[in-house]
């Protein structure tokens, strides 16, 4: 049987991502505290994709 369910435990700035991230994709299922989600199991892979393309966008980096 597949989980339904997966926790996630992110620090405050990487969750506000994940919020409104949430708002076009509709992933999250409980929003326990400042560090963790419940999120739908068969979205995980999605989300980190997703999730690392928004980080990207907003990392600095030196350009020689």
């Amino acid at each position: 049987m597949v989980p339904t369910l997966t926790g996630w435990r992110s620090d405050p700035a990487v969750k506000e991502i994940l919020i409104s991230m949430n708002e076009k994709m509709s992933f999250i299922i409980e929003d326990l505290d400042d560090y963790h989600l419940v999120i739908k199991a068969d979205e995980e892979h999605r989300v980190r994709r997703e999730l690392e393309v928004e980080l990207e966008k907003n990392t600095y980096s030196l350009e020689a």
